[in-house]
C-alpha cells in the first residue's frame, strides 16, 4: 500500500468514521456484477492510492475520505477496466460503475436452462477445469453429462472450446455447428465456429458464418476482425478493409490484431505505403506477438516489391489467426506447466506489486506466528497414469497427518511431516513419498520471498473471487532452501516456479501451482495444484487458511502418476520447543523416495 493512506476500518453497519464513498459495480443491465471486481481509489492531490475488492453484493466502501475529487478504475476478469472520477462533496458519497464485457473474452459461464439439475455441477466442474487449463479433466467431465445435455447450447459449446484448445478443429467445428444452431444468436459461438472454419480453410462457410456473427452483435470487434480475414481469402478486399476498420473502431485500442488485417488488405489493394504502416503499428502494440517475425517478413516482402521487385508477396500462413490462436501445452498426460497457458486477466489494470507482496507476506507470517505443531486427517488417491492420461491403476490411503512449522533463525523456515505409517513408506504407493504441501505458501513469507523473482501478472478470478495473480521463480544466484528431492542416499535441491492466485480483499492465498524450474535425476516432470481454505481453531480463535486439495503431476522413472492428497479434521496444538523434538524427521520438503 502506498504511504499516506491507511486500510479502511469498515465495520458491517459502515464505516466509524463520517465520511465514506460507496461503490457500486453494475453490469449492463444495470445489475449486480457476477463477479468480484477490484476498485483502485487514487487521490491525485496526494499521489496515493487505495484497493480494495467488492463485496458478494458487488459494492464497497471506502471510509474516512476527504473531500474533493478522486480517480476510480474498476476491474473485474471478462470486463473492460473503467476509469471515473468521484466527486466527494458529502458525508456519504454513492457512485455507480458500469462495466461494459470484454468483447475478447470468452465466456464459460453462460446460463444453460437446458442443463438438468443433475448435470450442472459436473458442468461447473468441466468449466473450472478448462480456466485452469486442465484439458483432460474438462473432457471427462464433459464426457459425463454428455447423454443428458444432447440438446444444451451451452454444454455443445464447451465441447467446442475444448477441442479449439486441444488443436482439434473438425471436432470444434462439429460442437460449435451444433451450438450454433440452437442457439442462433450466441456471438460467441459463432465467432468460434468462424475462426475453425477459416482454420480449415472453409473460407466460405466462415464467411457466412462471421456475417452472421456481425449481424447478432455488431459491437463485437473480434468478430469483424475475423470476417475481414474471410473477405481477405475470398478476394473482397474492399470489404475486408471496411471490416478492418470497424474491428479497430470497436476494439477502443484492444484490437491489436486488426491493425494486421488491415495491412494485409491495404496490400492485396495495393496501397503498399498504407499497408506497411498498419502492419509496423501492428509491431508497436504488439511486438511480443508469436506472428511477429512473419508480420516483418511480410513488410519486408512489400518495401521490396516498392523499390522494384515483381508480383505479390509471397504466400504465408494466416497471419490473422496465427496472432491470436493460443498455444498447446506439449504434455497431454497432465495439466499445462505454468509458463505454458497464462490465466485471464482483466485488461489495462495496474497491479499494486508492493502491496500485494506485502500484505500476502504478513498473511504468511501469521500463519507462521500461530502454528507450532497441527495435525489432521490426510487422504491420498494415487493413479499411475497411461500416456494420455488415462488412469491404469488406483489405490487409496487414509493417515493421521502431524506437521510443525518452526523458524530456528530469520530466513530458515523448517516443517516436519508426520504420517503413521505403521511399516514404513512400503505402505505408499509405489513406494514414494510425498510432502511439502504445506510449505509452498511461505514462498511468500518476508524472510524467504527474496529467493524468488516474483512478478504480477494482472487481476485475475478463480470461482468468482478476483484475485491478483503473482508468478515465482527460484532465483539462480541464491541457494534453493525450500524444497529438495530424495532418490536413493542422493538429495538435490529442487528449484522452483510457479504461480499464486491471492485474494484482492484479505490478500489470502488461494491457489498456488508449481513446476520444476529444470528436470531432476529421474524425475522430468512435477507440477502441484494446491487449493487453500479458512480453517477455524476455536480454542485459540484464529483462522487460518491451509491446503484442502492437492493434485500433484509427475514423471518419474518414465512412469507417470497423478496424486491427490485431501485435508480435513485439523487440529491445532500449542507445544513448547522441547515437544518438537518428539515429531520425526520425515525427508525433506517436496521430495520423493523411490528406492
Amino acid at each position: 500500500m502506498d504511504q499516506g493512506m491507511r486500510m479502511n476500518d469498515v465495520q458491517k453497519n459502515g464505516c466509524i468514521s463520517a465520511r465514506s464513498l460507496n461503490v457500486i459495480v453494475m453490469n449492463e443491465a444495470k445489475a449486480h456484477l457476477d463477479r468480484q471486481a477490484v476498485v483502485k481509489l487514487h487521490d491525485p492531490r496526494r499521489d496515493t492510492s487505495l484497493y480494495q475488492a467488492t463485496t458478494g453484493e458487488s459494492e464497497l466502501i471506502f471510509c474516512d475520505v476527504d473531500f474533493g475529487d478522486y480517480d476510480v478504475e474498476v476491474s473485474a476478469v471478462g470486463y473492460l477496466t473503467e476509469h471515473v472520477v468521484a466527486h466527494v462533496i458529502n458525508a456519504t458519497t454513492r457512485l455507480e460503475v458500469v462495466l461494459r464485457k470484454d468483447p475478447t473474452a470468452v465466456d464459460l459461464n453462460a446460463a444453460d436452462t437446458a442443463i438438468p439439475a443433475k448435470a450442472r455441477s459436473e458442468a461447473k466442474h468441466a468449466v473450472s477445469a478448462l480456466k485452469s487449463g486442465n484439458y483432460k479433466q474438462a473432457e471427462k467431465r464433459l464426457n459425463k453429462i454428455r447423454e443428458f445435455t444432447v440438446s444444451s447450447a451451452q454444454v455443445n459449446f464447451l465441447f467446442g472450446y475444448l477441442f479449439l484448445q486441444l488443436n482439434k478443429p473438425e471436432k470444434a467445428e462439429g460442437y460449435f455447428s451444433r451450438a450454433a444452431t440452437l442457439d442462433p444468436q450466441r456471438e460467441q459461438t459463432l465467432t468460434l465456429l468462424g475462426r475453425v472454419q477459416l482454420q480449415q480453410k472453409h473460407y466460405d462457410g466462415a464467411r457466412k458464418t462471421l456475417e452472421q456473427a456481425v449481424a447478432a452483435n455488431s459491437e463485437y470487434w473480434m468478430a469483424h476482425n475475423l470476417l475481414a480475414d474471410a473477405y481477405l481469402h475470398t478476394k473482397e478486399y474492399e470489404k475486408a478493409l471496411e471490416q478492418a476498420h470497424s474491428a479497430i473502431d470497436k476494439g477502443k485500442g484492444a484490437a491489436s490484431a486488426a491493425q494486421l488485417v488491415l495491412g494485409e488488405a491495404l496490400v492485396n489493394l495495393g496501397r503498399d505505403e498504407e499497408g506497411i504502416q498498419a502492419l509496423k503499428t501492428f509491431l508497436q502494440m504488439d511486438g511480443k506477438n508469436p506472428a511477429a517475425p512473419q508480420v516483418q517478413s511480410l513488410i519486408t516482402q512489400v518495401e521490396n516489391r516498392a523499390v522494384g521487385g515483381n508480383g505479390a508477396p509471397e504466400a504465408l500462413p494466416d497471419l490473422t489467426l496465427a496472432a491470436s490462436v493460443p498455444t498447446l501445452p506439449e504434455s497431454a498426460w497432465g495439466p499445462p506447466g505454468v509458463d505454458d497457458v497464462k490465466p485471464s486477466v482483466a485488461s489495462d489494470v495496474t497491479c499494486p506489486y508492493e502491496e500485494v507482496v506485502d500484505a500476502s507476506g504478513r498473511r504468511v507470517k501469521q500463519l507462521v506466528d500461530n502454528i507450532t505443531r497441527f495435525a489432521a486427517i490426510e487422504e491420498l488417491v494415487h493413479e499411475q497414469l497411461d500416456p494420455t492420461g488415462n488412469p491404469i491403476s488406483k489405490e487409496t490411503r487414509k493417515f493421521d497427518y502431524i506437521a510443525s512449522i518452526s523458524e530456528s533463525r530469520p530466513g530458515f523456515l523448517a516443517t516436519d511431516e508426520y504420517r503413521n505409517l505403521r511399516y514404513g513408506i512400503s505402505e505408499l504407493p509405489d513406494r514414494i513419498v510425498t510432502t511439502g504441501f504445506m510449505t509452498l505458501a511461505l514462498i511468500f513469507h518476508p524472510d524467504m520471498r527474496e529467493n524468488f523473482q516474483m512478478s504480477c501478472e494482472g487481476l485475475g478470478d478463480w470461482h468468482g473471487r478476483a484475485t491478483w495473480i503473482m508468478h515465482f521463480r527460484q532465483r539462480e544466484d541464491k541457494p534453493s532452501r525450500f524444497a529438495d528431492y530424495k532418490v536413493g542416499a542422493n538429495t538435490y535441491a529442487m528449484m522452483l516456479k510457479g504461480r499464486a492466485w491471492i485474494a484482492a480483499n484479505d490478500f489470502q492465498i488461494v491457489r498456488i501451482e508449481s513446476d520444476l524450474a529444470g528436470p531432476l535425476p529421474q524425475l522430468t516432470v512435477q507440477h502441484q495444484i494446491a487449493e487453500y481454505g479458512p480453517v477455524l481453531f476455536d480454542k485459540k480463535q484464529v483462522e487460518l487458511w491451509l491446503p484442502q486439495n492437492v493434485d500433484i503431476f509427475f514423471e518419474l522413472n518414465r512412469h507417470r502418476y497423478h496424486r491427490r492428497h485431501s485435508f480435513d479434521h485439523y487440529m491445532l496444538f500449542s507445544v513448547n520447543a522441547d515437544d518438537k523434538a518428539i515429531v520425526p524427521k520425515q525427508p525433506p520438503n517436496n521430495s520423493m523416495q523411490n528406492p
